[in-house]
């Protein structure tokens, strides 16, 4: 039987990232939360937190965390939950969904959720870590446990400014202009300005250029004319209609989005997955 007074010490000190934040939180002194942590981490053998700072999890750590977020969350679904504060509920979705269509599904769990954020191409590592309880994603293999649903596809388009285009391609979109002209690019992850790139040229270039992790931002270097980028249909419908952008090439990226999760958690978890697959289905395509 797991000490579930340690694992709320050991979720508090991961996500406020000190023992003295976690004492406050749940209203004892540290050294009570250092005695849970040290009796829980003798208890299992292993060590589940890197006091930092800021401390942080350590694999086993996040996974008793996600554990007793499930907990939490399967007990305040059967009625059972003995405190007035909501479960909470980790998952990890990508950033373009997160910045389009995804908030409005969070209404239908009271919950507080703690987003994780990653490429579409690696959402779903997160479940197979065991540290989510679902994810978006653009894999469609199930990891073990888990129930997946097709969600349809975000459609993203090449853009850049007319002028950027007219210095950096006047002779169309070849793979050495686009070794040369600057990308954006979202991090280390994002494959989808190469995918798009490969499959109009034939061949992978070696692209290089501007890495900004958020899709607003994203988008906003891309309109600044620093440099090219894919960027979702449903973001940049005004600003080429109104001729601020305009497409490297007619060619279109779909990626394909899927639902993860974990089978145990798919009862808990219906609501948000019928406000998913409803709100997907009006705005993603098919």
């Amino acid at each position: 039987m797991l000490d579930y007074p340690a694992l709320a010490a050991l979720s508090e000190i991961i996500r406020r990232g000190s023992f003295e934040a976690a004492a406050a939180g749940l209203g004892v002194t540290p050294s009570a939360v250092s005695q849970r942590i040290k009796g829980l981490e003798e208890r299992l053998g292993q060590v589940l937190i890197h006091r930092g700072p800021p401390a942080r999890g350590t694999p086993h750590g996040m996974r008793l965390m996600q554990h007793l977020d499930q907990v939490r969350l399967l007990e305040q679904t059967l009625g059972t939950e003995g405190t007035d504060r909501a479960a909470t509920l980790r998952i990890a979705v990508n950033a373009d969904s997160l910045a389009t269509w995804f908030p409005p599904v969070m209404t239908a769990l009271d919950v507080i959720y703690d987003l994780v954020v990653d490429d579409q191409d690696h959402a779903r590592d997160w479940l197979g870590k065991g540290q989510v309880s679902a994810a978006i994603s653009s894999d469609a293999d199930a990891v073990p446990g888990c129930d997946v649903h097709a969600l349809g596809h975000m459609r993203y388009h090449a853009l850049a400014t007319p002028e950027f285009i007219a210095r950096h391609f006047p002779d169309g979109v070849t793979r050495t202009a686009l070794n040369h002209a600057p990308a954006v690019i979202f991090n280390s992850k994002d494959a989808a300005q190469t995918r798009w790139a490969t499959t109009l040229t034939g061949r992978r270039p070696q692209l290089s250029g501007h890495h900004v992790p958020a899709s607003e931002a994203f988008a906003r270097v891309v309109e600044l004319g620093l440099g090219w980028g894919m960027i979702p249909e449903c973001m940049s419908n005004v600003t080429r209609a109104s001729g601020q952008l305009a497409l490297l090439d007619p060619l279109p990226l779909d990626i394909p989005l899927f639902w993860h999760v974990q089978r145990a958690m798919a009862p808990a978890l219906a609501p948000l997955t019928q406000a998913i697959r409803k709100r997907a289905a009006s705005e993603l395509r098919p």
